[in-house]
């Protein structure tokens, strides 16, 4: 498959980057890990004044249509500048409630979502009676800080508030809450069991860009500091150990991309599970090259380095672990190579 992107695509990527490269981001999301969530939400309106939100809402809504590929663009730059709060999950909740078609429901959130007034979390659990949802999350992202936290049970959705406290979590900056129902069922049915398979598809696939994202940036970093630190009177960088283990990064990502592309274009969920296992272990990869060749340093919390090190396990277990990914990949059998 080729991929280029086109005028307008390459304009909004540029757009978005250099809108967060302004914003301060490691800032934003050291206040977001501390709990003060003012910064992340004044960022989520500047991103959805970019029209970031809008590419998963129905443009009777107030957005500009259900685009995926121009989504995972986004969430690559997400994800390379290490932006906090649950954005995948209000893209994916958008996205459910466009499927779902319930009017109500739509005209009392999408436009919301669309403008950046208002961010959702989502937890997509199968229930006792149903079969497992391909992509899902046993715990809604943020639900104390979400304007709505939507859970689906099977074939009836929920609005939900947390139930407890927040539970630890590698990445700082990702607070995982179990969440109950907070009254009946507002919708029920095999429309939901469907919106909410593909709410889980563009969580997946967002949370896939992201990976790549935060593996592209801690590549970019680590190559810039191996061009600097000396040893033996010699950048390190010249070593032949230390350019494998970047060759071997950026490898891995760049294999991952075209996967990350392809599964946008199709959003079959065989070719979303490939991209998600490719994309997670290459931003993972990354990591594990970036902590290795940064030594001690690396494992300051000071270093901007460590937002993206702890970020690559949990977004690479996050809408889709690698197991659950390649046991999905496994059943569907021989697929057809895609010229």
């Amino acid at each position: 498959m080729r991929f280029l992107l086109d005028d307008q695509q390459r304009d909004f990527v540029r757009s978005l980057d250099a809108l967060l490269a302004a914003s301060d981001t490691p800032a934003v999301a050291r206040s977001w890990a501390l709990g003060d969530t003012a910064p992340g939400h004044a960022l989520r309106l500047r991103l959805a004044d970019a029209g970031v939100f809008a590419l998963a809402v129905p443009e009777e809504f107030d957005g500009v249509g259900l685009l995926p590929v121009e989504t995972a663009l986004a969430f690559e730059r997400l994800g390379r500048h290490a932006v906090p709060g649950p954005a995948v999950e209000t893209v994916a909740s958008a996205v459910l409630l466009a499927e779902l078609g319930d009017p109500d429901l739509g005209k009392s959130w999408l436009p919301r979502l669309a403008s950046g007034h208002a961010s959702a979390t989502l937890q997509l659990s199968h229930g006792s009676d149903a079969a497992p949802f391909p992509f899902a999350s046993a715990w809604a992202l943020d639900a104390d800080s979400a304007d709505v936290v939507l859970l689906v049970r099977g074939h009836e959705l929920f609005l939900a508030t947390p139930s407890g406290a927040a539970l630890a979590s590698l990445d700082p900056t990702r607070r995982l809450f179990a969440v109950e129902p907070a009254g009946p069922a507002v919708a029920s049915g095999p429309r939901v069991r469907v919106a909410a398979e593909r709410a889980g598809r563009w969580a997946a696939l967002a949370t896939a860009a992201q990976s790549l994202g935060v593996g592209r940036a801690l590549l970019e970093q680590t190559v810039a500091y191996a061009g600097q630190r000396r040893q033996f009177g010699t950048a390190i960088g010249s070593f032949q150990a230390v350019k494998h283990r970047l060759a071997d990064a950026l490898l891995a990502l760049e294999f991952a991309q075209p996967l990350v592309h392809a599964a946008a274009l199709s959003l079959d969920p065989i070719d979303i599970a490939m991209a998600k296992v490719a994309a997670g272990e290459a931003g993972y990869t990354a990591a594990r090259a970036a902590l290795q060749l940064h030594g001690a340093v690396g494992y300051t919390e000071e270093l901007d380095l460590s937002l993206g090190l702890r970020k690559s396990r949990p977004l690479r277990d996050a809408w889709g672990a690698p197991a659950a990914c390649r046991a999905l990949v496994l059943a569907a059998g021989p697929t057809e190579v895609r010229a």
